[in-house]
């Protein structure tokens, strides 16, 4: 059989296979990976060109540039491919020379598409200028993209410099991009300018023969040209299918699921330029260099081992002139150390320990007078331990001998944690080479001697050595740390574990451990936990450590309920701090001590409160329930004490509000290192802390890199610092050098803003908000990111699993979306009866996945109401609600009906009702998109939308003095009056509240407010458009005839005092004519109860909803003002608030 020749795939054969590929859940690599990347990447290099040509390698039945948003699309001017399957060439050029505007994926093509039907090949002449291989050897292009894969094309880096002689040469220069499945690309020292890694792709096949023969010879390459061999080998190939991928019993039919990771890597003209640094550099050796396995299975471009630090600056000059990033080896722990075709940066050499004793410091600091340690970037912490004892001193680091520089500069939560702090709690100074300048810089206390010659103190000293403690692998590349010592203790360690019988026995225990040790043990006490299953049943670890720094003198009385709760403990020793790394727990006694150490492992980290309440505890005991391999265990590190002396803004490590650290942890045998096993190990991390993630106080930064999935953990890393520390990356790293460090967000609005899309199928949302991406994008003078992203995706991708349907064609090809909405709706309506919050979920996961967007406009809404319903979700961020609508007849050609009325309520994405004034609600902002052409939405972006991001709301937002604990503890006051008080303040709030408001001023009859609060803003609104001013006032204050209505307490009147007897408002009776037109103006929108009161007051006097429009200055969403003026029958009033802030 091996003998019998084979022969390549037909060109049906290969479509097959492809269409397999990219179905489903295979087609989720695009929509979540590639089309995200994609845009980004291109983003900056297709703003600078007036137009753009393009060259596709191997893009299939259709151009993956067709898929970007339309701002980019509408660049591509020229199209060029090489496709040498005929069906797809065929198709690629149907789908682009597409008549309608709407449907066309590159709608300013400025000529029909070259599309060879060859392969894309290997020229003899690669470097004379002329190896396109192409009728025009001298065309040249911006982007050239090599679409699915590189397999079959060898040797791949030669493909890729000669794709690099084919890029126009005017600056910025074009790029070429790779996106590669399944597996390492080996590259032979190119440098990329950008990678990106989803490690998460996924290909579903059905468990049928003739899918499977069909996948497995895709995958192969071939089929046996003998017909008895092929049938044979079709069978072999189908049982390994079977083994290797994971049944899905719960998807209609039963499917395979299998692994297919995906990497994308960008290269510019710089990518052959490694011989530059390695000419001034020396190199490392790998293996003895990176202890994470995960991170040697990527194949970096070279690892270089600067011995000086001339070398580390002549790393970042290099980076700077080229234009790439660099990452960072310490201690080797990182998966993000190494990076596929980044050069990493090993400090291993820089391995000094300094020890100064009060005195030898050279007189740097009057303020610290103990010994300090002067720590270099290369030491482990072993290494440190044993020379900081050896002197008497000890540093409060983390409890693992081998790890490095980035656990002191992330966190370092150790053994001495509450008594003395975080590692990086303990750092007075630093030097670092900065990568913006490669300038050797000083920050805090260094001593004179530590000093490298032409080191320079910068301009923001204090910003940088605040970033440093905490977020410090983002920010330069630290040569040496100072830290603080503290005298060296001896450790008294006890060892329990105790059999749990079930999962209820287990939150009990969880629960009294709770109450136990963050409440009762003394600061000099630190007591891990450890869950875990070994020998058939569930246990729950604990180690206690006592410090003394008197000698064997232990003094401090173990509470009696430690021994009541824990019993007799198994072992009881004294160490010091060398030997208390070998009494841990779980490295000497659970699961064997982990085959002797022949384990891999993964870890992701987070930080709880009250373990022992149900939700959190349940989630703990499911975590160990459902581990993939016997290894898994979660670990709870005890905080409080120390860490939360310090304020979380002090630092950038801004997570202090915590009682435990939970490690999740999973681990497998070494052997089985890159299969499915060490996959589903790091799934079950991910998964369960994505879980628990809810209940946490914060996530730890220091195991955290440019994995998509840490995006969502990355967001809770640093608290309240992440705006502070995304202005800093942007200006001390505005390159990105440090690419691959702990993800921070990008320096962005203060507020995010986020426009919801509702309106009837057919109407043009999706059209409406890709252009207004675009809009965003060009017409705001700085730096913004904006996204549109379909909410409804989620839902497509559910009911496909569900049903067999077809998921790249739901998301992108409208007619069969049109086929499958009736179904579709029930699908949803059946959902959400069966989970009620389902909406507020899928909500959410959207906003929590753009969380590096200023602006993210979101399509497909189904909620009545969204502003109002889903505002209070969001309270840090500004929601917008924007109805689009067409006739019923643009609506039908857009959606494929082009006879008789086919429209019915099955067919509406908005469940409310089938035409705007049908709403029980009032939409604030209409766009009628009727006609045809970027334009009228344009002007629309641009006289309603841009405002909500132009910097006077910043300006006056920072106008709003924040009070704490006032009118009571624990309450946090805006005083959004006090805007009033400082100079322009008054004038700059009365030309917002003028300008922001979408009606038009000429046809109001009165400026209506209630007491001082709406006084003090309306009445200089009145005055400046000139409409008269109507009072309304607390009962009795004003003269008859009046009418009146009972007002509620406002939210602050009712937290300020006990007092909650009903009042009455009042006002003259005819002060305002029947059916005018009043815009009612207050400070604050809260509860929503004085308004309320005001708009029945005006409905007694004959003004309807429908004629009333209410501007406040500030909005708190989550008190849910607008939901309770919409209950009360209120919905169809125009609400405008001018600010947002999330707490009152």
């Amino acid at each position: 059989m091996a003998s019998s020749p084979s022969q390549p795939l037909s060109d049906t054969q290969y479509s097959a296979g492809l269409e397999i590929l990219m179905r489903g859940s295979g087609w989720l690599t695009y929509q979540d990976f590639i089309i995200p990347q994609l845009s980004q990447l291109l983003a900056p290099l297709f703003d600078s060109r007036t137009y753009i040509s393009a060259l596709e390698i191997g893009p299939g039945p259709k151009s993956v540039l067709g898929y970007l948003p339309g701002h980019l699309r509408r660049k591509i001017r020229k199209y060029t491919a090489y496709e040498p399957n005929g069906l797809f060439a065929t198709e690629l050029e149907k789908w682009l020379c597409s008549t309608s505007e709407t449907e066309s994926p590159l709608p300013s093509l400025g000529s029909p598409p070259n599309i060879h039907r060859i392969p894309f090949v290997l020229q003899n002449h690669i470097g004379s200028g002329s190896s396109s291989g192409m009728e025009d050897d001298d065309e040249r292009f911006d982007i050239i993209m090599f679409c699915h894969s590189m397999h079959g094309m060898k040797p791949k880096h030669s493909f890729i410099k000669q794709a690099l002689e084919m890029l126009v040469e005017q600056p910025p220069a074009g790029m070429v991009v790779v996106f590669h499945r399944d597996g390492a690309l080996h590259l032979d020292g190119l440098v990329c300018h950008r990678a990106a890694a989803f490690p998460t792709g996924v290909v579903s096949v059905a468990d049928d023969d003739e899918v499977l023969d069909c996948f497995a010879s895709f995958i192969a390459g071939f089929v046996m040209q003998d017909v008895n061999v092929d049938k044979a080998i079709r069978a072999d190939w189908r049982g390994v299918c079977r083994d290797l991928g994971r049944l899905d019993r719960a998807h209609l039919g039963y499917r395979f699921l299998f692994s297919s990771p995906d990497i994308m890597m960008a290269f510019n003209h710089h990518a052959s330029t490694l011989p530059e640094l390695t000419a001034q550099v020396p190199l490392a050796e790998l293996d003895k260099t990176v202890k994470n396995r995960e991170a040697r299975r990527h194949c970096p471009a070279s690892v270089v081992r600067p011995t000086e630090v001339r070398h580390v600056q002549q790393c970042v000059r290099w980076a700077l002139k080229h234009e790439v990033s660099l990452a960072v080896v310490g201690g080797g722990h990182s998966g993000h150390c190494l990076w596929p075709n980044v050069v990493s940066v090993d400090m291993g050499a820089f391995d000094q320990v300094h020890i100064l004793t009060a005195g030898e410091n050279g007189g740097d600091s009057d303020s610290l007078s103990g010994t300090l340690v002067i720590a270099e970037a290369g030491c482990k912490t072993g290494d440190i331990v044993r020379k900081t004892m050896a002197a008497g001193v000890a540093l409060p680091l983390g409890s693992r001998p081998s790890v490095g520089a980035g656990l002191w500069l992330q966190g370092g939560i150790g053994h001495l944690t509450r008594i003395h702090g975080l590692a990086c709690d303990a750092i007075v100074g630093a030097v670092l080479v900065s990568v913006d300048s490669s300038q050797v810089l000083c920050v805090g206390v260094v001593p004179s001697q530590h000093q490298p010659a032409g080191a320079v103190r910068p301009e923001n000293e204090s910003d940088l050595l605040w970033a440093l403690k905490g977020a410090g692998t983002n920010f330069g590349i630290v040569i040496s740390v100072t830290f603080k010592s503290f005298a060296a203790p001896t450790y008294l360690t006890r060892n329990w574990v105790l059999p749990l019988s079930d999962k209820h026995d287990a939150g009990l225990k969880l629960s009294d451990l709770d109450k136990l040790i963050p409440r009762k043990l003394h600061r000099n006490y630190s007591a891990d936990a450890y869950l875990y299953w070994d020998a058939g049943e569930l246990r729950l670890g604990v180690t206690t450590f006592e410090t003394s720094t008197t000698g064997l003198n232990f003094v401090t009385p173990t509470p009696a309920s430690v021994g009541a709760l824990l019993g007799l403990e198994n072992d009881c020793q004294v160490v010091d701090g060398v030997r208390l790394f070998e009494t841990e727990m779980y490295m000497s006694g659970m699961h064997g001590g982990h085959g002797g150490g022949k384990t891999s492992s993964f870890k992701r980290c987070l930080f709880l409160k009250q373990i022992g309440e149900p939700n959190v505890a349940n989630r703990l005991v499911a975590a160990v329930q459902t581990r993939p391999t016997p290894f898994c265990y979660l670990h709870l590190l005890h905080g409080g004490g120390a860490v939360g002396d310090t304020t979380a803004d002090a630092t950038a490590f801004g997570c202090r509000d915590w009682d435990f650290a939970c490690v999740i942890t999973g681990v497998w045998h070494r052997d089985q290192d890159g299969t499915e096993i060490a996959r589903s190990a790091v799934g079950w991390v991910y998964e369960v802390a994505r879980n628990l993630l809810p209940w946490s106080s914060g996530a730890y930064g220091a195991d955290l890199g440019p994995d998509p999935r840490d995006t969502a953990l990355a967001v809770k890393a640093f608290g309240s610092n992440q705006p502070r520390l995304a202005r800093l990356k942007h200006s001390l790293d505005p390159h990105n050098v440090l690419a691959y460090a702990c993800p921070l967000p990008k320096a962005s609005l203060e507020q995010k803003l986020i426009i919801l899309l509702t309106g009837e199928s057919g109407a043009g949302k999706d059209y409406c908000a890709d252009v207004w991406v675009s809009v965003f994008h060009r017409r705001v003078h700085r730096s913004l990111t904006a996204r549109a992203i379909s909410i409804s995706d989620v839902t497509k991708r559910e009911y496909a699993a569900a049903t067999g349907a077809d998921l790249s064609r739901l998301l992108w090809d409208r007619t069969y979306k049109e086929q499958h909405r009736p179904a579709l709706t029930t699908f949803f309506q059946e959902q959400v009866r069966q989970r009620p919050q389902l909406p507020e979920e899928h909500f959410l996961n959207v906003v929590v996945g753009a969380v590096d967007v200023d602006v993210l406009l979101i399509t497909g809404m189904r909620d009545e109401a969204p502003v109002a319903a889903l505002s209070h979700l969001v309270p840090d961020s500004r929601l917008l609600e924007v109805y689009v609508q067409a006739s019923d007849k643009t609506r039908r050609i857009r959606r494929g009906c082009h006879g008789g009325n086919s429209d019915s309520d099955d067919n509406k994405d908005n469940n409310s009702g089938s035409n705007l004034t049908a709403l029980s609600y009032r939409s604030r902002l209409v766009f009628n998109n009727h006609t045809t052409g970027t334009e009228p939405a344009e002007r629309f972006a641009e006289n309603y939308l841009l405002p909500f991001v132009h910097e006077d709301l910043q300006r006056l937002a920072n106008m709003v003095r924040s009070i704490p604990n006032f009118p009571r503890q624990c309450i946090e006051f805006c005083h959004v009056l006090g805007i009033s008080q400082q100079s322009g303040g008054l004038a700059l709030c009365t030309s917002l509240l003028q300008s922001h408001f979408t009606g038009d001023w000429a046809k109001v009859n009165a400026v209506a407010c209630c007491e001082v609060g709406g006084l003090v803003y309306a009445s200089a609104l009145a005055s400046h458009v000139d409409v008269p001013l109507v009072l309304i006032r607390e009962a009795g204050k004003l003269p008859p005839p009046t009418i009146s209505v009972p007002k509620s307490p406002s939210h602050i009147s009712s937290v300020a005092s006990d007092d909650s007897k009903e009042k009455r408002i009042e006002m003259e009776r005819d002060a305002i004519p029947r059916g005018a037109s009043v815009v009612v103006v207050d400070d604050v929108l809260s509860t929503g109860e004085t308004l309320c009161a005001v708009l029945q007051l005006l409905d007694e006097a004959g003004v309807g909803a429908e004629d009333i429009s209410i501007m406040v200055v500030t909005e708190f969403p989550v008190h849910r003002g607008r939901e309770l003026l919409r209950q009360r029958g209120f919905g169809r009033v125009n609400i405008q608030s001018l600010l947002i802030f999330g707490s009152t």
